[in-house]
């Protein structure tokens, strides 16, 4: 078993759009779909999404929450923090090694962490 896609909620879809569009830029996630509630990103082994929740109310993040996303190196690692802070995500941990991992933690615009690591 793999996971095949995470749905981060927002309450700024616009905002969200433009923070993760210019993240994955330079990466293998492109964003395949959008509409008024919902837009994706995929690439071959994964999709992510941001939406507006369905229910209607406020998005919230999770606390113990986290995406983890594995990428190619150190640098890479690297890069996608800084780039992350430089679009207004706060940073959760800098770029280092952690265990087995090389990693580094981000919080998006909307508080949902996220995991840089290799």
């Amino acid at each position: 078993m793999k996971l095949d896609y995470l749905v981060f909620g927002t309450n700024n879809l616009n905002s969200a759009i433009q923070f993760y569009d210019a993240l994955f830029e330079d990466t293998e996630l492109k964003q395949v779909f959008s509409t008024d509630r919902m837009t994706f990103w995929q690439c071959d082994d994964f999709t992510f999404a941001v939406a507006k929740p369905f229910n209607g109310e406020s998005a919230t993040h999770g606390n113990g929450t986290m995406m983890g996303l594995n990428v190619a190196s150190e640098s890479e690692v690297k890069r996608l923090y800084h780039l992350a802070l430089k679009l207004g995500g706060t940073s959760e941990g800098e770029p280092g090694p952690r265990g087995p991992k090389y990693s580094a933690y981000i919080r998006d615009p909307n508080n949902n962490k996220i995991v840089f690591s290799v």
